[in-house]
């Protein structure tokens, strides 16, 4: 959902006219559009004028399914991607004036769960400074775009893992997750879902009637969003499942007729057909500069258009000795721009069903020159001069330097807590991988770096990166580190070691009591399945398995517990591994033989007591289907791009999942005792999975 920094034009929309409106400065408009989309490979376009109280134009051109050629029409539905952030921003107006809510004030004083950074962030970062982009943030767009985070709750709960590249308000930095959680701070002061209140705020008195939240193919007429690849053009889909809590950052969906009603009333101070919709005071914060985006000097070719600023929602700029205001929506499939000019009382909207495109840009600039009746200017020429001349990036052509590990070393699971799982599989052919919804190809370059490519139809391959594998002292690959960010340090993905592969039977045959010196140590197994240990006068330590038979201790740094076994396989004594030395410690208590006789009766008494079929099954986790089923005795779980998982029963109904931390699983049943979902929970939040 980049935005896209267009030029700022405005045309005149019409509230009651159904046909347009003749106007001698749109003559020839049809055949200019539909020129310009044949030259783009553009299949369709949504576009609406207004000025002064009347919509000169609402109209579809093209097509909005290129395979069965169904013509767009004034109520095909695009998608406006960050278009909607003017829509989201106008609710805090009603923030303002129902609860006296300050701008200037820290949001944690309205939203103490929404945590930053660090303190100082979370502090003092207020709602205007969300609203105009300045926190500090930068993009951090593939923490929510990969699919890491599903759900609103989640996405606001990973912005306290987002490292800031700048200091408060120093720097315009675009961040979609700013408006998730404004969105959040409104649903939770009203109550109600930001879908409803966009509904009831907006859609409604403005008889937008088409327009959804979120929602593209629920009607007949809507289009379908593409991406030109490989000569072809493809299907892209707007906005998937695991994605719907993006929604306020760029999830509304709607047609030229609709959106000439949006225009016609920030054309009329806030007003629509006579009804206040904004109150005077904030409309005039919403088109105001907030923040500076750029200096944006007039140039030799441009005169006439300098200043770059951003207000609540809006983008302002001087366009040819206008004041302009607007902003620009990429979304999966779709590009758009609205805008208007003020003291023109002109507006427009156009959306075209094609990915990251220029076309709103050329249109929007050629039609507001027509309207405000600025000299000709070679928009289109120009612009494709700037598509054209993209950089290239080349591949390494000197001496290759072979990868420190075979390539089977390499694989494995790599997390991070705010841009979650990267699983690198090796193959016949090399390295692949999945980036949480994606699919990835893994090119080597040099030593320990990789090329990453986002294989998906959405990526071009200009994403690509080249990604490093980190090596510890003693030579354990340890973590991934990705450049998704330029502005700050790589994003470090820590590999994940698995508890199976390093456990071998059940932990609870490392429990028992340890005798330090005449001090007893005590290991034991939590009933979430962690194992702990406890010494007199300290807090319980949890254990975290790094190699077989080996442990850290959380929280205490440099500290490792080593279990020793004998040629039976008993462990009579572990090492503590200190900084400041190693220290053997004698186990007191029962033998090998002993400690497998209780397990498996515990274990044996477990299954009898718990009917696990009843938990098999397909669930809906976001859009991915996961699968639950019985492997012998054992209760198991596949997502797909995952590899199994064990789940190991705990309370009534929960399981922990073997191997990852902090991660387990609540079924929940019906009155008659039928399981109907389960909840995921996680360390940054909770996800629900409703049973097929």
């Amino acid at each position: 959902m980049k935005q896209i920094i267009t030029t700022m034009l405005m045309v005149c929309l019409s509230v009651a006219a159904k046909a347009q409106m003749n106007d001698t400065r749109l003559a020839g408009m049809d055949s200019m559009i539909n020129r310009i989309l044949k030259e783009w490979n553009v299949p369709g376009i949504s576009i609406s004028v207004v000025e002064k109280n009347k919509i000169l134009m609402a109209k579809g051109y093209g097509v909005r399914d290129h395979e069965h050629q169904k013509p767009v029409t004034e109520n095909t539905r695009f998608a406006i991607g960050s278009c909607t952030k003017a829509f989201t921003a106008s609710l805090v107006g009603y923030l303002m004036k129902d609860v006296n809510l300050d701008m200037d004030a820290p949001i944690n004083q309205y939203f103490p769960e929404l945590k930053f950074y660090n303190s100082d962030l979370t502090a003092h970062v207020t709602v205007r400074d969300m609203l105009c982009h300045r926190t500090g943030l930068p993009r951090h767009d593939y923490a929510w775009y990969s699919g890491a985070m599903g759900n609103r709750d989640s996405m606001v709960r990973l912005i306290r893992y987002l490292e800031p590249s700048a200091p408060l308000r120093q720097t315009f930095q675009y961040n979609n997750l700013n408006y998730v959680a404004i969105a959040r701070l409104l649903e939770n002061t009203y109550q109600k879902k930001w879908e409803q209140l966009i509904e009831e705020k907006f859609f409604s008195p403005l008889a937008m009637k088409s327009s959804s939240t979120g929602q593209l193919s629920n009607t007949p007429d809507y289009a379908y969003g593409y991406v030109s690849k490989n000569g072809k053009l493809q299907k892209l889909d707007f906005l998937p499942g695991t994605l719907n809590g993006i929604a306020p950052a760029g999830g509304i969906v709607s047609t030229a007729k609709d959106m000439a009603n949006w225009l016609l009333m920030w054309t009329n101070q806030g007003k629509f057909e006579g009804k206040e919709i904004i109150s005077p005071d904030f409309y005039k914060q919403a088109i105001s500069s907030q923040m500076i985006v750029s200096a944006n000097l007039p140039s030799k070719q441009m005169t006439d258009y300098y200043f770059f600023n951003y207000g609540l929602g809006w983008y302002t700029a001087n366009y040819r000795g206008h004041y302009g205001v607007g902003h620009g929506g990429n979304i999966n499939g779709f590009s758009s721009f609205a805008s208007f000019f003020p003291t023109d009382s002109l507006g427009i909207f156009i959306s075209v069903n094609q990915n990251n495109s220029e076309v709103p840009r050329i249109l929007h600039n050629i039609i507001a020159d027509r309207m405000i009746g600025a000299s000709y200017r070679d928009w289109n020429g120009m612009l494709k001069m700037q598509a054209n001349n993209q950089p290239v990036n080349a591949d390494n052509n000197g001496t290759i330097i072979q990868p420190s590990h075979a390539f089977a070393d390499f694989s494995g699971t790599y997390k991070n807590e705010a841009y979650g799982t990267i699983v690198i599989k090796d193959n016949n052919d090399g390295l692949t991988g999945t980036f949480n919804r994606w699919n990835l190809r893994i090119k080597h370059v040099q030593y320990n770096y990789f090329k990453f490519t986002i294989d998906e139809t959405v990526f071009d391959g200009s994403e690509a990166v080249n990604g490093e594998f980190t090596v510890a002292v003693d030579g354990s690959i340890v973590s991934l580190k990705i450049p998704f960010e330029s502005s700050i340090k790589d994003i470090a993905f820590k590999k994940q070691v698995s508890t199976s592969q390093i456990i071998k039977g059940d932990p609870r045959q490392y429990c028992g009591d340890y005798d330090f010196n005449g001090t007893i140590a005590k290991i034991y197994l939590t009933d979430g399945n962690m194992l702990k240990v406890a010494v007199p006068g300290q807090t319980d330590y949890d254990l975290l398995p790094i190699k077989l038979d080996e442990f850290a201790v959380k929280g205490a740094k440099g500290v490792s517990i080593k279990f020793e076994r004998d040629e039976k396989g008993n462990i009579p004594a572990c090492v503590f591994i200190q900084p400041n030395g190693t220290f053997r410690v004698k186990r007191i208590g029962s033998s090998k033989e002993e400690e497998a006789a209780v397990i498996n009766k515990e274990h044996k008494q477990t299954i009898a007591n718990n009917d696990f079929t009843k938990y098999t099954g397909e669930y809906n986790l976001g859009g991915q289907i996961v699968k639950v089923y019985l492997k012998g005795a054992a209760l198991m779980s596949k997502t797909p791009g995952q590899p199994e998982y064990t789940l190991i029963a705990g309370n009534k109904d929960e399981f922990t999942i073997e191997g990852v931390s902090g991660y387990s699983v609540k079924f929940e049943a019906n009155e008659k005792a039928e399981v109907i979902a389960f909840i995921l929970i996680q360390p940054n939040g909770s996800i629900k999975a409703v049973k097929k």
